[in-house]
């Protein structure tokens, strides 16, 4: 059996050329057993080996040469709450970092936002970073969604497994900057409510079930 901490590895080497991160900012994680790996803190992505990632339990307790990322709770929290998220990927992007400035929802602009399970992005309420006032600021902005932002900070998502959620962060940072360009031009007609949920219903299908 492939040993996750590598496959977190990848994941979190994929993130700069994505476009989703520079230097050691950022963090991802990967649920495993009763807990869940995550990549440490403050250490190039480059540089790390499967020794250098810490295994984490539910209450906040780790193993492993490292500590791990001051981010942990928020993923820790998603784990706690929603089995179905199986891997987390929180990241400084330049154009999510440029609406979470703003502190606004993304609203929906594009039938796309949908991925994200409604019809807008949620921006979370701001929190200093790696604080458990951050994370629980995160939950709410989360509830019923895939991805939101934190304001004045960046951008979060929750998908089935390490590859979903590096996709589900690429399209986010690609919507953030598609409505980005749209306002330079003027304001985005927005789709109605009854547009958006007829796209969450064809989305439920579509695909490979």
């Amino acid at each position: 059996m492939a040993d996750p901490r590598n496959e977190l590895i990848a994941t979190a080497r994929a993130m700069q050329p994505a476009g989703l991160n520079r230097g050691t900012a950022g963090n991802v994680s990967v649920r495993c057993g009763a807990g869940f790996y995550i990549t440490p803190t403050g250490m190039p992505y480059e540089a790390l080996a499967a020794a250098d990632i810490p295994l984490l339990a539910l209450d906040g307790t780790h193993q492993g040469q490292r500590k791990p990322s001051s981010e942990w709770r928020f993923h820790r929290d998603l784990y706690a709450a929603r089995p179905e998220v199986g891997a987390v990927l929180h990241a400084h992007s330049p154009f999510a970092v440029s609406l979470a400035c703003l502190r606004r929802d993304i609203p929906p602009f594009h039938y796309m936002i949908a991925r994200f399970g409604g019809d807008t992005i949620r921006c979370a309420d701001y929190a200093i970073f790696g604080s458990p006032e951050l994370s629980t600021a995160a939950m709410h902005a989360m509830e019923g969604r895939t991805g939101c932002l934190l304001a004045n900070h960046g951008l979060l998502v929750a998908g089935r497994d390490l590859a979903e959620a590096l996709a589900l962060a690429v399209e986010f940072e690609e919507l953030c900057e598609q409505y980005w360009r749209a306002c330079q031009l003027g304001q985005p007609v927005l789709l109605t409510p009854e547009e958006m949920r007829a796209v969450q219903e064809k989305f439920a299908g579509y695909g490979q079930q």
